[in-house]
């Protein structure tokens, strides 16, 4: 064992408090069923996401057909979405996971061995990830993000959070639809143009899919947190930029 816990040339994957060792010499399943059983949710695969080791690496795959996942370092600067079928090396020490299964939010972490990763600019940039570009929004695409995470954000349940329909976060907000799917539109084009992967509509890509994909990158780069949600009570029509870059 060492100091942090992890299993010598193991992992350590933490949900909802429970602690989970990752042994080298078996894959472990992540999903409705499997080593780590999630949520009985009938939209979560059975067996979502593989943790094994190969090539003398810990890799993450997706193993469904339907559901993506957003993966992310502890400082959200970096991330990756992991789409069926593809997989990524676990090169940071720590990884935040976040993924929606139907309209509920999931999230857990991954520690590896203290001393087995060294974080750095080359692995970093050879995980398929986006490094986060700065970005502003108005104070009305802000407060639509903040009402589809809030209760992802709050975290009343840990470990998982509940996803508006559209027509709620709108009321929410005291908007119309027609307000609601413009700033909607407008904000996955922004990201969408920087690199964020999945937030554009098309034939067989359905607007919860878009937006529980924001709501995941949203939330795992640190693009909205607790300490905005104040916004969302802030008057309408007050059209001032909010900057998501600290200054």
């Amino acid at each position: 064992m060492t100091e942090n816990g992890a299993p010598a040339n193991g992992l350590k994957v933490e949900f909802c408090g429970e602690w989970h060792d990752v042994d080298e010499s078996a894959d472990f399943f992540i999903g409705r069923e499997g080593d780590l059983a999630i949520d009985d949710n009938p939209y979560l695969h059975r067996q979502f996401l593989r943790v094994y080791r190969d090539f003398g690496l810990w890799w993450l795959g997706n193993v469904g057909n339907l559901l993506s996942a957003t993966v992310t370092d502890p400082s959200g600067t970096v991330q990756a979405w992991l789409a069926p079928g593809a997989k990524l090396p676990l090169v940071f020490q720590t990884m935040h996971v976040m993924f929606s299964a139907g309209s509920t939010t999931y999230d857990f972490t991954i520690h590896a061995a203290e001393d087995y990763y060294n974080t750095s600019s080359v692995a970093t940039q050879n995980v398929g990830s986006t490094t986060i570009m700065p970005v502003s929004l108005t104070l009305t695409q802000k407060q639509l993000v903040l009402a589809l995470a809030e209760d992802v954000l709050l975290q009343t349940v840990p470990g998982r959070g509940t996803l508006p329909t559209s027509a709620d976060a709108a009321e929410r907000l005291g908007w119309s639809m027609t307000t609601f799917n413009r700033k909607l539109d407008n904000v996955c084009d922004k990201l969408d143009k920087i690199g964020v992967s999945g937030l554009r509509g098309g034939k067989g890509k359905l607007a919860n899919n878009r937006r529980a994909r924001l709501v995941e990158y949203a939330v795992a780069t640190h693009l909205v947190s607790v300490d905005d949600l104040p916004l969302l009570d802030v008057k309408r029509g007050t059209e001032e930029k909010v900057s998501t870059v600290d200054d």
